[in-house]
């Protein structure tokens, strides 16, 4: 590609939802603004295979650790928003507050536009459905949970979310992508930025690699959005942060077991589910496509419960953990702590109580994974509070930011800060 000028007000770095929602508001505001995605833009087609293209290839989108976990995310336009199960939590007010940090109004003027609401019971399926009757039945608050999912094009019986909605049911970050390419924004899909130019100690643009061929691009205004793990490798390749990046994942083990009276396996997941912030520990409903499930239960050896997908619930135990572990240039590495496993313990004790009143057996576990990669340049100690790093005129707006960890979907506190920043630099002019 040729881009429309070698010069731009500002360049935003990657397309999630922090990335799209800055651009949008700069786009609104009459900046020229260019965004710079490392995936592709193709049309989601909800398939395993794009999805996997999107999201598991190693040292892009999947990161094994020495653990033999996973930690995936997605490099795609839209970022992870494009292929994850579409659950809003609350930007957890406390957090930010402490930086001077009031996300308050962003989140009125977002709640108003987006669709951000728990599903119809129509479209709770039968297994969400056990699940929550059982977990209310062993006295443990289960409620429904926001989804960013448009009820009207939402199709029962149908399992697209975690590869990539095609019908334009789950809200994604590629909505915020196409309003400001409406407000004039300029979009390079395959482009994967190399590292920050600087002049006399300001940003001033970006070395950016497509096609094989790199580009200089300049603007007095950079903000990378590259992700928990994109973001801090950008910084260390303009030797603007250390090499290695401690951080927290958000680990997920999927805990199963099979009922004899349900046929099913196709819902949306994380329907309903309860949340402890004190305890760090969350559990929802977490009904997986069956290649997915398939690939969980022979990655632990059960290999007698490969066909047994129709008839499996599954509960996902989600937990807050332990800042630590390294982001290095070309890997990421992290370990579960002794109270992350102490934390997962508590959850799976919890998660098997609901099983057992639901009557399921053949109950096991999957390996743990994560994908939700955060607090490698956290407000506080690599940014401030307006998400300035110490270079003028170089910011970072994704899950990197976020101060400390607390074990729920990032994305719409994403949107916040991304609203918060964009607005902010509009004003600065």
């Amino acid at each position: 590609m040729t881009f429309p000028s070698p010069s731009f007000d500002a360049i935003v770095v990657g397309t999630g939802p922090g990335g799209a929602s800055v651009a949008r508001e700069l786009a609104r505001a009459g900046s020229r603004v260019l965004m710079l995605e490392q995936g592709g833009a193709v049309p989601l087609a909800g398939t395993v295979t794009q999805m996997a293209a999107m999201a598991a290839v190693p040292g892009r989108g999947a990161f094994i650790h020495r653990d033999a976990s996973l930690l995936v995310g997605g490099a795609t336009l839209g970022g992870s928003s494009a292929v994850n199960f579409a659950t809003a939590a609350a930007p957890p007010a406390a957090y930010f507050a402490a930086y001077g940090i009031d996300l308050a109004p962003s989140l009125a003027e977002l709640r108003a536009e987006l669709p951000l609401a728990p599903l119809p019971d129509a479209l709770v399926g039968p297994m969400a459905t056990r699940i929550m009757t059982a977990a209310r039945a062993v006295g443990i608050d289960w409620q429904k949970l926001d989804k960013m999912i448009r009820p009207s094009l939402c199709r029962r019986g149908c399992w697209r979310c975690t590869y990539g909605c095609p019908f334009g049911a789950k809200w994604s970050a590629r909505d915020f992508v196409e309003q400001a390419i409406g407000h004039g924004a300029a979009l390079a899909a395959g482009s994967r930025v190399a590292r920050v130019l600087l002049d006399r100690g300001r940003a001033s643009g970006v070395e950016v690699l497509q096609g094989g061929r790199l580009q200089t691009i300049h603007a007095p205004l950079v903000i990378l959005s590259g992700g928990g793990i994109g973001s801090p490798r950008i910084l260390h390749a303009s030797s603007l942060a250390p090499r290695h990046a401690p951080f927290f994942s958000d680990p997920v083990v999927a805990v199963m077991g099979s009922v004899a009276d349900i046929d099913g396996g196709a819902e949306v997941p994380m329907a309903a589910g309860w949340h402890d912030p004190q305890a760090g520990i969350a559990l929802a409903d977490l009904t997986l496509p069956r290649p997915m499930y398939q690939a969980f239960a022979a990655q632990v050896g059960r290999i007698d419960r490969l066909f047994a997908h129709q008839r499996t619930l599954s509960v996902m135990v989600k937990i807050r953990d332990d800042i630590g572990g390294r982001i290095g240039p070309r890997w990421a590495d992290k370990r579960l702590s002794d109270g992350d496993r102490a934390r997962f313990r508590t959850g799976e004790r919890m998660a098997r109580a609901i099983l057992q009143e639901a009557g399921a057996h053949h109950v096991f576990k999957s390996w743990h994974f994560a994908a939700h990669p955060g607090g490698s340049v956290r407000i506080g100690a690599g940014v401030d509070a307006h998400l300035q790093t110490r270079t003028p005129g170089l910011y970072v707006c994704d899950a990197s930011v976020i101060p400390q960890p607390w074990g729920l979907p990032p994305s719409l506190t994403l949107l916040c800060l991304g609203k918060r920043l964009g607005q902010h630099l509009a004003r600065q002019g």
